[in-house]
């Protein structure tokens, strides 16, 4: 799919690889980016940062594990710019500070419900909008957690292990319907939940992983999720980004 004068909803927008695929799409000639977040003044930082590439932008306050949110999302999208053409399914949280299974059980229901459920939706919501005008590419952020236990983080582990095999059970919907459905797999990305995860937990888990690895950028992230709009083959794909070791200093 060629990305000029095409409309794009990204969830989880308000920072990280949202926010740099939001970007990515404004400067690849996307018409208008629909930014979904339940932080309100990232997202509007967030359009400003696609205005500037040149596309049109709105901040729209989005619960994704609602439906009605989600519903709204979609039309007012719709709406007022007339189609909806591509989907980045990329809202996610993880155990944060604690580690399974010392995390709080509303916890649990939370990263299951954003992490899949969000997904599932979504990509539900999605699909008679972008029939309407033709069909679309959905592209969802799963983890290279998904391919490997993680015990201190079972329950985000599971959610993404369940977004690759969702999404290899959409490949009949490019068919049926018009649209792609693929994802993207990072390993250790810089962003605030990589920050955010296993401060304080027992010994730090995360930390030595850190160290041995080259990080990526939210914006290689990003350019992967554009190729895999692209790509008109890209149905079921799954693509791993994963981390170079450090080398030593």
């Amino acid at each position: 799919m060629d990305i000029q004068d095409k409309v794009a909803i990204v969830t989880g927008a308000a920072r990280g690889i949202g926010r740099a695929t939001a970007v990515a799409l404004a400067a690849a000639g996307a018409r208008a980016v629909v930014l979904a977040d339940q932080r309100q003044a990232q997202s509007e930082q967030t359009a400003e940062l696609v205005r500037a590439e040149g596309a049109e932008a709105v901040a729209v306050e989005t619960d994704v594990v609602e439906v009605n949110s989600l519903q709204r999302l979609i039309e007012e999208t719709e709406s007022r710019f007339g189609a909806l053409h591509v989907l980045h399914n990329n809202a996610g949280i993880g155990e944060g500070a604690d580690v399974w299974p010392d995390v709080p059980i509303d916890r649990v229901g939370a990263i299951v419900d954003v992490n899949l459920r969000a997904v599932i939706l979504g990509t539900r919501l999605a699909l008679a909008p972008m029939q309407r005008c033709g069909g679309g590419a959905i592209v969802n952020t799963a983890s290279g957690a998904a391919f490997a236990p993680l015990p201190q983080q079972a329950v985000y582990a599971a959610t993404k292990a369940g977004v690759v095999h969702f999404t290899r059970s959409c490949v009949p919907l490019a068919e049926s319907h018009g649209v792609r459905v693929s994802c993207v797999c990072p390993g250790l990305v810089t962003t605030d939940m990589v920050r955010e995860t296993g401060v304080g937990g027992p010994g730090e888990w995360l930390q030595p992983v850190i160290d041995s690895v080259e990080m990526l950028a939210p914006e290689d992230i990003a350019a992967s999720v554009l190729a895999l709009v692209r790509d008109p083959k890209s149905a079921g794909c799954v693509v791993s980004i994963e981390n170079e070791p450090r080398k030593p200093s």
